[in-house]
């Protein structure tokens, strides 16, 4: 089971930040996954969303007070201040703080000390570990919003993301996997490129780009088949797998019958994250049973498992297959 680290080890630390990625890698991750999102001078910067306030300090910042803007994204209303009405100049000014500070309060200790970093910088961390580590390490990319950056702002993410990866050196023969919840977009990155794609799905709605199609059906085995036109693997809800009693649904069977892959998120260690029978202790934050939600997952045949805390993933497959 591929272990992808999700926006780096950032149980561990603020999300999306260099300090996460390298703690990642360094607890054994096999790739560590960053969303892409896009500054008005069409710098690709790595950020859970396009709104800037719940990651970063921004809303503290006297300068980008009048930067506060109203948006409608993908059908939600939301107000902030959103990466492409800066320039990468700009959020350089800006710090990442925890994003679920009530859950972590112990992240809150590494708040106001890291940039937003860029795509390169990332590739660049990257380099150095496998350098470091004589091992090879994975990129795992989402595009966050695509549709609705080229719709509105006239920003081609899949234009972007091909441009830096190119400039960057990456080729399809690298450890590269390409995701988004759209499908368009990975039907654009499949015409242009090699890359593995990965079509997320989420447990209720769909694709933002395409308003009649649902996950659900996307889901079923005739909707697998048709992904399967286009991707490499499919990305669902940990939700999607398992009835209440963590009876599997079928999905992994039908996605791999499709010839598909099936990478589950996200294993968080925390008992908010958690199915009620996985919980230990009291409290939301509290350590819940990891092992026994990776052994969920194994015992369906995922192919890989998002999560934020990959040493304690690395940990639990250990003690599974020494238990075989």
């Amino acid at each position: 089971m591929l272990i992808i680290a999700h926006r780096g080890a950032s149980g561990d630390r603020p999300e999306h930040t260099l300090a996460a990625y390298e703690r990642a890698i360094d607890q054994g991750a096999d790739y560590i996954e960053l969303d892409l999102v896009a500054t008005s001078d069409l710098a690709l910067v790595s950020r859970h969303e396009n709104e800037l306030s719940g990651t970063t300090n921004v809303s503290s910042i006297e300068e980008f007070e009048g930067r506060r803007r109203d948006k409608i994204i993908d059908g939600q209303r939301m107000a902030g201040w959103f990466a492409e009405d800066f320039t990468l100049a700009e959020l350089r000014q800006l710090r990442a703080k925890e994003r679920i500070p009530s859950i972590r309060p112990a992240n809150t200790r590494f708040n106001d000390l890291y940039q937003v970093p860029t795509l390169e910088d990332v590739v660049k961390l990257l380099r150095a570990k496998e350098a470091e580590s004589g091992r090879r390490i994975g990129l795992y990319i989402e595009l966050k919003h695509p549709n609705y950056l080229l719709q509105e702002a006239g920003i081609d993410m899949v234009d972007l993301l091909l441009r830096d990866l190119r400039k960057l050196g990456i080729t399809a023969d690298d450890p590269v996997y390409l995701q988004c919840f759209e499908v368009g977009t990975l039907q654009r990155l499949n015409q242009r490129s090699d890359f593995k794609l990965v079509q997320l799905m989420a447990e209720e709605g769909g694709p933002a780009d395409e308003p009649g199609i649902y996950y659900g059906d996307m889901l079923s085995p005739s909707g697998l088949t048709e992904v399967a036109k286009y991707a490499d693997a499919v990305g669902p809800d940990m939700q999607l797998l398992f009835g209440p009693e963590g009876i599997p649904l079928g999905l992994v069977e039908d996605a791999h019958a499709a010839g598909l892959q099936v990478h589950a998120w996200t294993l968080r260690k925390e008992n908010a994250f958690l199915p009620p029978v996985l919980r230990k202790g009291e409290g939301e934050g509290g350590t819940g049973d990891v092992l026994g939600m990776v052994a969920l997952l194994d015992m369906q045949g995922v192919d890989g498992v998002f999560t934020d805390d990959p040493g304690l993933v690395k940990q639990a497959l250990g003690q599974l297959g020494a238990s075989r």
